[in-house]
């Protein structure tokens, strides 16, 4: 078997020993009539170790209530009041048989029909809008690469680098889960967005409130609910959350007009926010050209527009050297 070939068959080997768990719990908590205080504090605790098990049961509690529903508007079936318990036999039949329609698939088969992730991608100063069936929309944001699985039970996104603006679709019933990294958000009906730069996380929040935390490990250093104007600094191993202005989280979303907007920052940070959406580079030669502060709004993709204003505004050298742009006192 090839490298991929066993990396798919751990894959889906993995995937089927979830739904076999979920499925035992989903019976547990349907069937059992004395279902208690613990059993729920387990579930809630099983629920909570993984993304992929939180996912897995709702997808086969929903499938479970939907052969409920068949069943209660079967002609046939109906029955006299107190009678619902007689159902359960078919329902539990139904539910082997598509058992044993996966036996039947196998590890494959089941890797095959998982729901499907779909890769969205821009380039250096690229910028794109993507719309979901569900009402939701992700602004991707310049070098920007993310997967998302969104159907009727589960609405997944993986930030693999870059910056997206989320404008989520609030649903109780399937909550909205971003992953980068290490780093999980949770929508709780909300305008949000997100940038990774390697180990580095920033949550931000426009509207309404998110969880986040730290691959679900619900600690009181690597948790917090982000609510209005509120955005969370994070790295592997920290969490810092601040206040901030409105005028400030709108100029950090200013790339959605295809803009870059400073208020008083140095020459270094602003050439370093224009590298993210520019082939060309601008190189700062000197420490004093560097904490030169500056301000003002400019187009995100031309560069010499920028090296052009600086040069003016301050008498600093220009040079171009190819693929760099090198700017000094």
């Amino acid at each position: 078997m090839s490298d991929l070939g066993k990396d798919i068959h751990e894959t889906a080997s993995g995937a089927d020993a979830i739904e076999v768990e979920a499925a035992d719990r989903v019976l547990a908590r349907r069937l059992s009539v004395d279902w208690s205080d613990a059993d729920q504090a387990a579930l809630d605790a099983w629920l909570e170790s993984s993304l992929s098990n939180r996912i897995a049961y709702l997808r086969l509690d929903a499938a479970w209530e939907r052969a409920y529903r068949l069943e209660a508007l079967s002609p046939q079936e109906i029955a006299e009041p107190g009678a619902p318990a007689k159902r359960w036999p078919l329902i539990l039949m139904r539910v082997a048989a598509a058992a044993g329609v996966a036996a039947i698939l196998g590890a494959g088969g089941l890797f095959a029909l998982q729901p499907r992730v779909k890769t969205y991608a821009t380039a250096i100063g690229g910028h794109e809008l993507v719309s979901f069936a569900d009402g939701s929309k992700i602004e991707l944001n310049t070098n920007t690469v993310l997967r998302a699985r969104m159907t009727t039970s589960e609405r997944v996104v993986w930030l693999e680098k870059g910056e997206a603006y989320f404008q989520v679709k609030h649903d109780p019933a399937h909550p909205f889960v971003v992953m980068a990294g290490n780093r999980r958000i949770t929508d709780l009906g909300t305008k949000f967005f997100v940038r990774r730069d390697n180990d580095r996380f920033e949550v931000a929040v426009m509207q309404g409130r998110v969880w986040f935390d730290a691959s679900g490990k619900r600690t009181s250093d690597q948790t917090a609910l982000l609510t209005q104007g509120e955005e969370a600094i994070a790295s592997a191993n920290s969490l810092a959350v601040r206040k901030e202005s409105e005028q400030k989280l709108a100029r950090q979303l200013s790339w959605r007009q295809g803009t870059l907007v400073f208020d008083r920052v140095s020459l270094a940070q602003a050439a370093r926010e224009f590298n993210r959406y520019n082939s060309r580079k601008i190189v700062i030669a000197d420490a004093r050209a560097a904490n030169q502060m500056i301000g003002g709004t400019f187009p995100a993709t031309n560069v010499d527009a920028f090296t052009s204003a600086v040069q003016l505004a301050f008498g600093m050298h220009v040079q171009n050297r190819g693929n760099e742009i090198v700017i000094s006192h």
